[in-house]
């Protein structure tokens, strides 16, 4: 049995299957032909929301029904969570009666107790540490545009020595960046502001030549492939708008930036945005921008994912 807890859960090897399968379930999708591992025997998997969600819900949601599958919702309000029930004792109860587990919570120490208690595959579905779910969406999204062989198929190989800038808070997403970097073998430039740095012992990653942190948000973009960002303020953040709007105001990604990033350079954001705030309306509207894509396959890799921690390989 397997967990999803961060990005280096798994091996080099294992993203490059998932991305593989992923691509072929999301042609499945688009073709309108029915897939359903999950409906016999009928899978079911328990989604715990401690924080609001519009993406990882829907992703996840319906992924599991078109697979076949069956979902229980639950957050912090309508569950024991809510009610001081220990972590552990509701992971022991509700892996009894599910398949999966997908947990959004605060502290990474949540999802990780659970999972020690847990008899069934536990996914985080993000933590203020780390969205894995997140990164490994980005990427597929890259290779569909920038990975694809002669043939069509997709080359897990052609992220080896991309180098991609992080622009904005050293967050979740910024560590989990540096742990796909660290594995898959690519670069990461990481510019943040003074005081929002990522730290390399919660990003569970060293200091090391795959990534590099730059001052001046401008220079992190330069010569790279892909260019990416997320809210200034994070969710559990809300008491320090006002301090990082001052703070960040030199860390919108502009057209400027875009502009010294290799000229097929793409640009990502896990939304929702801030159009004026993190980036501009000319760059998440305009032609680099795959926003839209990276927000669709979420669903997509997620449900390779599932079927990976549920089934293993089948292909």
């Amino acid at each position: 049995m397997k967990h999803y807890l961060q990005f280096k859960d798994l091996t080099a090897d294992e993203y490059a299957y998932l991305f593989e399968r992923a691509d072929f379930i999301k042609r499945k999708f688009k073709a309108v032909e029915k897939y359903q591992p999950f409906a016999d025997p009928d899978r079911t998997l328990a989604m715990i929301f401690e924080k609001a969600s519009t993406r990882t819900r829907v992703s996840f949601e319906a992924g599991m029904y078109q697979m076949g599958g069956s979902v229980v919702h639950l957050t912090t309000g309508d569950s024991q969570l809510g009610r001081s029930e220990p972590i552990e004792d509701t992971a022991r109860v509700i892996s009894r009666m599910v398949d999966l587990v997908m947990i959004r919570t605060f502290e990474q120490s949540k999802i990780e107790r659970f999972a020690a208690h847990s008899r069934v595959p536990v996914i985080n579905g993000l933590t203020n540490e780390f969205h894995p779910c997140q990164i490994l969406a980005d990427l597929f999204t890259f290779l569909e545009y920038r990975g694809r062989r002669a043939d069509g198929t997709l080359d897990p190989q052609a992220l080896r020595g991309i180098t991609v800038a992080w622009v904005g808070d050293g967050n979740n997403m910024a560590n989990t960046w540096l742990q796909a970097a660290q594995i898959l073998g690519f670069r990461v430039h990481i510019s943040t502001p003074r005081g929002y740095e990522v730290d390399p012992a919660v990003a569970g990653v060293p200091r090391g030549d795959f990534w590099r942190v730059f001052d001046d948000p401008m220079e992190a973009c330069r010569g790279a492939d892909l260019v990416t960002t997320d809210v200034w303020t994070s969710m559990g953040y809300e008491a320090e708008n006002e301090a990082r709007k001052k703070a960040f105001a030199a860390w919108c990604v502009t057209p400027a930036m875009m502009a010294v990033a290799k000229p097929q350079a793409l640009f990502m954001h896990c939304l929702p945005a801030h159009r004026g705030e993190e980036v501009a309306a000319e760059v998440i509207d305009g032609p680099q921008s795959v926003v839209w894509d990276e927000a669709e396959n979420r669903m997509h890799v997620q449900k390779a994912l599932m079927e990976y921690l549920l089934l293993g390989r089948v292909a």
